[in-house]
C-alpha cells in the first residue's frame, strides 16, 4: 500500500542517521577516539552500525555493555561527554548522502513541500552535517534532540513542526528508519514511512509493524 500520496502533503519531517546520511563511519572514528581516551578496548564498524539509531546516550551504553558486560553511571557519563565533544567538532569526514536522498529533496524543494529535519542527534553536529552537505537550502528548521526535553519515540518534535506550520497532520509525512521514528509518528498520529537501508539498533524494521517500507525515496515520486 503506498501512504505516500505526496501530492496532499504540505510538510514533510526528516530523520538524519540512517535516513538521509549514512553516518556511521564518523560515529564508529569518534566512538574509538573517545575509548582510546578511557583506556578501553577499541570496536569495530560493524558493531557500530548495529548499535548506532536510538540517540548517543544508548550508542554509549550499548558499546560499555559489550566491553564491559554492565554500565557503570558515572563510566557512562564519561564516554558520552568525551563522544559528544570529539564527534561535534567533526561530524562529518566520511558522512554522505544516502543514494536517492539529494534528488527527493530537489523534488521537494520544486514542488514548494516545507520540509524538517527532525534527529535525536544533537543540534550543533546535526546542523553541521547539513551544511557540509550542501543539504540546508532543503530545510526550514533542523531540529536536534536537546532543543526540547523529549525526543522520539516521544512525539513532542513532531507536534512542535505540525502546529509551528500551521500544518494538518493529514497533510504531514514522516521519514525514519528506526522504531523511534515509527512510535512518535505513530503517537503524533501522523503517517511514516521507513527506509530499508538505515539503523535500527540491529532490530528488523518490520517488527514495529511501519505503515510503509522502501528501498529508496526516488520510488515515491517515480510516475
Amino acid at each position: 500500500m503506498n501512504i505516500a500520496q505526496l501530492d496532499r502533503r504540505e510538510l514533510m519531517l526528516f530523520d538524519l542517521d540512517g535516513t538521509l546520511v549514512d553516518s556511521a563511519t564518523d560515529l564508529y572514528r569518534a566512538m574509538n577516539m573517545s575509548l582510546n581516551v578511557l583506556q578501553l578496548p577499541l570496536v569495530t564498524e560493524q558493531q557500530v552500525r548495529v548499535w548506532v539509531g536510538k540517540g548517543t546516550s544508548i550508542f554509549c551504553h550499548s558499546t560499555l555493555q559489550y566491553l564491559t558486560g554492565e554500565v557503570d553511571p558515572a563510566q557512562h557519563k564519561q564516554l558520552l561527554d568525551t563522544f559528544l565533544e570529539i564527534y561535534n567538532a567533526e561530524p562529518c569526514i566520511e558522512t554522505r548522502p544516502f543514494h536517492g536522498i539529494l534528488e527527493f529533496l530537489e523534488w521537494g524543494l520544486q514542488h514548494n513541500k516545507k520540509m524538517v529535519c527532525v534527529t535525536n542527534k544533537p543540534e550543533q553536529p546535526a546542523r553541521l552535517i547539513v551544511e557540509a552537505l550542501d543539504m540546508s537550502k532543503y530545510f526550514i528548521d533542523v531540529i536536534g534532540g536537546d532543543r526540547f526535553e523529549e525526543r522520539k519515540p516521544h512525539p513532542r518534535q513532531l507536534l512542535h513542526c505540525v502546529e509551528e506550520y500551521q500544518i494538518e497532520k493529514s497533510q504531514t509525512l514522516m521519514f525514519g528508519d528506526s522504531s523511534n521514528d515509527v512510535e512518535a509518528a505513530r503517537r503524533a498520529g501522523i503517517d511514516c514511512i521507513v527506509v530499508s537501508y538505515g539503523y535500527n539498533h540491529g532490530e528488523d524494521i518490520q517488527d514495529c509493524q511501519p505503515q510503509q517500507v522502501v528501498d529508496d525515496l526516488r520510488e515515491l515520486i517515480k510516475t
